[in-house]
């Protein structure tokens, strides 16, 4: 049985280590028999991989709540824009939902203007899908608003350390996958 846990906000003012003025929160869970102990994880990395991940996850509500979608629709239409003229199984398949809950959703991006259908000149039971709104305009950009800015960020930093850091992401990742 589990027990139960709380949700632990560390913005890093409290700690004196100079996060000061940081936007960065962190997000700890941890048992509530464990409260006053370390907090999961303990590491700087780790605390501030589950920020990074909780700031992007709130970002992305806070677009599809302006933009009046919810997160299937709003990832098939980045889908779809990403790869104009998708099939529907393709986007079915990306998203791992049926056929006919795929048909449900491209239905409503049409309804709303979003995406458009395209028959396939060669074979008319085949429909392409392809986004009708610019993702880089508003309001529609506030979908990829979280990671433009982080590109903008990365922009700013040096290439080499950049690179490293990228690096020593993808091998936490595959070891994390195992």
């Amino acid at each position: 049985m589990r027990s139960a846990a709380r949700i632990h906000r560390d913005t890093g003012a409290a700690r004196g280590d100079g996060a000061e003025g940081r936007s960065l929160r962190s997000w700890v869970v941890q048992p509530s028999s464990e409260a006053s102990s370390t907090p999961f994880p303990a590491s700087e990395l780790g605390r501030a991989l589950l920020a990074y991940g909780e700031e992007r996850r709130i970002a992305a509500g806070e677009a599809r709540r302006e933009l009046g979608l919810n997160e299937l629709d709003a990832r098939a239409l980045l889908f779809v824009a990403e790869n104009p003229g998708a099939r529907p199984s393709h986007v079915r398949d990306h998203l791992g939902i049926t056929s006919a809950g795929v048909t449900t959703l491209i239905d409503r991006l049409v309804q709303r203007g979003a995406v458009r259908r395209d028959l396939d000149a060669e074979d008319r039971r085949v429909n392409h899908i392809t986004a009708i709104v610019d993702l880089d305009a508003p309001p529609w950009c506030a979908l990829r608003a979280f990671d433009a800015r982080i590109e903008e960020a990365v922009a700013r930093m040096d290439a080499a350390e950049a690179g490293r850091l990228a690096a020593l992401l993808d091998q936490l990742v595959a070891d994390a996958r195992g």
